[in-house]
């Protein structure tokens, strides 16, 4: 089916070893999840992402099973298993259609390998002045319109268009149930430009089988001319080197005064740039503030999606988002298979100079009692702006004797992920888990170079070490302040945080929702 390419991947693990990532359910979310890869790992290294849902293990469909039936699978399997894994956003689409996912008849990919998924077609016609060089026809019995006398080397030949292909909409709008002359009065108001979104015959035929309703979100951007640009960029000593602004009366963040020699300016970006995403995430819906966070926590790195003026006004003409192109992109990639992935020779490791081997590269796993005076810290962030840290720490209180210390970043409260969520949602979460908590937390200075090497920080660093002492209190008295601590309960769910609850880990309950694989 269009937009459904599960990975078939194969992995191995030696005596002693998991296979490298948590198999999770998760409040709130469907299907089995993918969940904390471990870097260098059999998962990781064959190319397994965070959030990715499990489809079949060892061929037996298991999107429909318990969590413990689908570890069973695996556990069973012994130190080989085969995995059919499909893609956050296409697994969530596939549910929002209500696609059959038991289908074997869809596009797997053997580690990599699949193929071409059927698509509909975003094409972009400028006006010559022989005109756009097709012309449109009906067929009695048979919805909508059709492409027709395209001609050769002409403009709609060179934007993608093909004889018999089928009229889904005009510039942004539906057309489906629209006439020929209507559709033609469309067309000419225009003016020079057009945007369609088509569908071919074979494509056509495949959608309508699957009930799946066609729309440009599932569309592919290969012919539209003017291309969205990734921009990689490493921060220097003086930052990335541009500004990042609102223009009065223009929606969206645009880039400004760009240095010459900058990283901004070797990797690309132009003055006027309108940012559509940062690492993936896009943010025509954040605020200025949010934007700027979101740089500060891709640390020394990151990955930009911009456009600029031409490609900007294209896609708003089609009333779609440049995101297309980024995930269109992103499935190009093909992760190695695993034989590949540990057949690679090991990376060279520079030396590390003598005064930086003393910093370990590691997060801390803080658990904490309340006493009578709190937990003995601040939370440091900004009202509805990502990113918190640790402030006013008392000497001698809770949370210095479980190891927490001024400007600690927080990753963690009661095992939730928080780097995204706001300051108020944090809060709540500490206040809501009673005398108790638990806090993964990273000395600044570690995070930002875990962040700059791509590291996803969880608890898999840690390695043996699993929390810092815990510290009890004689009277367990509610705090005033916004302080923090946590108990380990294992097999007990946290509080939700965004109406999402983190899974819980286990070993062997039947109630598990975590599970080490």
């Amino acid at each position: 089916m269009a937009g459904y390419k599960p990975k078939v991947i194969s992995l191995t693990k030696r005596p002693g070893q998991t296979f490298g990532f948590y198999l999770r359910v998760e409040h709130g979310e469907d299907g089995h999840l993918i969940r904390c890869l471990e870097m260098g790992g059999p998962a990781e290294l064959a190319g397994m992402k965070d959030g990715e849902r499990i489809l079949r293990v060892n061929g037996v469909f298991v999107d429909g099973l318990s969590h413990s039936e689908v570890v069973d699978l695996v556990r069973n399997s012994g130190a080989s298993v085969t995995f059919h894994i499909l893609d956050e956003v296409s697994y969530k689409q596939a549910k929002a259609q209500g696609v059959n996912l038991t289908d074997p008849h869809n596009t797997p990919v053997a580690n990599g390998v699949a193929k071409q998924a059927l698509k509909p077609k975003l094409c972009y016609l400028v006006k010559s002045s022989s005109g756009y060089g097709f012309s449109l026809r009906s067929v009695k019995g048979e919805q909508g319109l059709f492409m027709t006398e395209v001609m050769s080397g002409n403009v709609a030949d060179r934007a993608g268009v093909k004889v018999n292909d089928r009229l889904l909409e005009v510039n942004g709008e539906n057309v489906e149930d629209s006439t020929h002359d209507q559709v033609v009065d469309k067309i000419k108001q225009g003016g020079s430009s057009i945007m369609f979104l088509l569908i071919d015959e074979e494509t056509d035929k495949y959608y309508q089988n699957k009930r799946i309703k066609i729309g440009a979100s599932l569309a592919t951007v290969k012919y539209l001319p003017h291309k969205p640009r990734i921009i990689d960029m490493t921060r220097g000593s003086d930052g990335f080197g541009f500004l990042l602004r609102e223009e009065p009366n223009k929606t969206g963040h645009f880039i400004k005064d760009v240095d010459r020699g900058s990283p901004a300016e070797r990797a690309g970006l132009k003055d006027m740039d309108r940012l559509v995403a940062v690492d993936g995430k896009e943010v025509d819906s954040c605020s200025h503030e949010q934007v700027v966070e979101r740089f500060r926590q891709s640390g020394n790195k990151c990955c930009l999606l911009v456009v600029d003026k031409d490609t900007d006004q294209m896609y708003k003409q089609g009333r779609v988002s440049p995101m297309l192109f980024w995930e269109e992109r992103k499935d190009s990639f093909s992760p190695p298979s695993y034989i590949e992935a540990i057949n690679l020779p090991a990376p060279v490791r520079p030396s590390t100079p003598a005064q930086e081997r003393g910093e370990e590269l590691k997060p801390k796993l803080c658990k904490m009692e309340k006493n009578a005076a709190g937990y003995g810290f601040h939370l440091n962030g900004i009202q509805g702006v990502c990113g918190q840290y640790i402030k006013e720490v008392v000497t001698g209180g809770a949370a210095d004797r479980a190891g927490l210390e001024d400007e600690d970043v927080v990753v963690e409260v009661n095992q939730v992920n928080v780097e995204q969520s706001s300051h108020e949602d944090v809060v709540a979460m500490i206040r809501s888990s009673g005398n108790s908590l638990e806090m993964l937390v990273a000395k600044k200075s570690v995070y930002d170079q875990l962040k700059a090497k791509g590291v996803t920080i969880t608890r898999l660093l840690l390695g043996e070490t699993s929390y810092v002492q815990v510290h009890s209190a004689d009277t367990p008295e509610a705090s005033k302040e916004e302080r923090h601590e946590k108990e380990d309960r294992p097999e007990t769910p946290t509080e939700p945080a965004r109406e999402r609850t983190p899974s819980v880990s286990s070993s062997s309950s039947e109630d598990s929702v975590d599970e080490r694989l």
